[in-house]
């Protein structure tokens, strides 16, 4: 593939490993853990000795290091397993932990980072409020000081690994309204006054766990605060870059799976006396759809490789992410098209694939949030 100059002797090493990780581990679970609506905690362990989670993360707090592309691999080959449930649940300490990573005090990211990267606990990132989605400079959870702590009180919504997670990374307002008057601060599983609802349920990710969170007079010391009080809203949006990245790259291996799914099928599918993949228009929808896909990787791609290089992609991020975001749609609607009525079954990955590719151009901002980005990026 023309994008394989991205990608090194390490990567090819890294890749054959989480992909047999995938197919000893997970591969002959993911259809039970679907059904069953979760996966087993303790695959987190298994995946913190396999030293997985710790990829992108400091030697110094127990990670691997690697660049960007190692995380593009590692991403790529768990959404194999054709789950986004999955990849979003082991994922959610790649959202949680980054703003500890950086801004932290040195106490906290020595607590928090080591046992979630030997996966031993579970991260999780708390911003969306109910009623305030993509609005964050208006999130209305506050955190108020009281000497050497913080008396907190609010909710969040759809919060993934919400019900398991052991550091929930918050966002919270400290200061006036707007996101001048935005904080982050850590908050323990089992502290006075939080309190997690139940699971919700959801259309796909179904093996992920996803909750409502309740702060009610919930006091952390002031040690947990993550960075400056007031300076939370720039560590959001900085934050905001690796998970729109993540999800491209999700929609594209979404593509990837329904789009090798779609073509292995009408090549065996007959109608009409004839493989289904006889007939030009079967021919041409596929080659349009594989033509797209390519498109999504190059252009995922070279913006992973500008973070890679620490250049700013504030607007190539959210196209690459609408871009691709777009691109599932339709590769994921074509490919149950062409299975007919069995793509509609639930034992067949295409249906699976289908429902969670819709919440992709959803999360870490929505389509339309991503465009007006793009727009005022480009002085509009």
């Amino acid at each position: 593939m023309l994008s394989q100059h991205y990608f090194n002797d390490e990567h090819a090493l890294l890749r054959e490993s989480v992909r047999r990780f995938v197919e000893q581990n997970v591969l002959p679970h993911i259809d039970e853990w679907e059904s069953a609506q979760e996966f087993p905690v303790e695959l987190y362990k298994q995946l913190g000795d396999a030293g997985f989670l710790g990829i992108g993360f400091p030697e110094e707090l127990g990670g691997c290091g690697g660049d960007v592309f190692h995380k593009v691999v590692f991403t790529e080959e768990i959404m194999r397993a054709g789950s986004g449930g999955l990849s979003a649940g082991i994922g959610s300490h790649d959202i949680g932990l980054p703003p500890i990573v950086r801004l932290g005090s040195a106490e906290l990211k020595e607590r928090v980072v080591p046992p979630v990267l030997r996966g031993e606990k579970i991260a999780a990132l708390a911003i969306t409020e109910p009623g305030g989605g993509s609005d964050v400079a208006n999130l209305k959870t506050r955190a108020v000081r009281e000497g050497d702590t913080y008396r907190i009180n609010g909710s969040k919504t759809f919060i993934t690994s919400g019900c398991r997670a052991d550091y929930y990374t918050v966002g919270v307002r400290t200061g006036g309204e707007g996101f001048g008057g935005i904080s982050l601060i850590m908050v323990e599983k089992g502290t006075p006054g939080f309190s997690v609802g139940k699971k919700l349920k959801k259309m796909g990710w179904r093996c992920s766990d996803t909750a409502e969170l309740f702060f009610e007079d919930c006091v952390v010391p002031v040690s947990n605060l993550i960075g400056a009080e007031n300076q939370g809203f720039a560590a959001i949006m900085g934050n905001f870059q690796n998970e729109r990245l993540l999800l491209a790259l999700m929609a594209n291996m979404t593509s990837r799976l329904a789009l090798e799914q779609a073509t292995a099928y009408v090549r065996q599918r007959e109608a009409f006396g004839r493989s289904i993949s006889k007939f030009q228009v079967t021919r041409h929808k596929l080659a349009d759809l594989a033509t797209l896909l390519q498109a999504s990787d190059a252009l995922t791609y070279q913006v992973a490789d500008a973070m890679n290089q620490g250049r700013s992609v504030i607007k190539e991020v959210s196209m690459a992410k609408n871009f691709a975001t777009d691109c599932s749609d339709k590769i994921t609607h074509q490919a149950v098209q062409l299975f007919g009525g069995m793509g509609f079954m639930e034992e067949c990955l295409v249906e699976r694939l289908y429902r969670d590719n819709r919440i992709l151009s959803l999360g870490g901002g929505t389509r339309e949030i991503m465009n007006e980005i793009i727009s005022k990026q480009m002085g509009l």
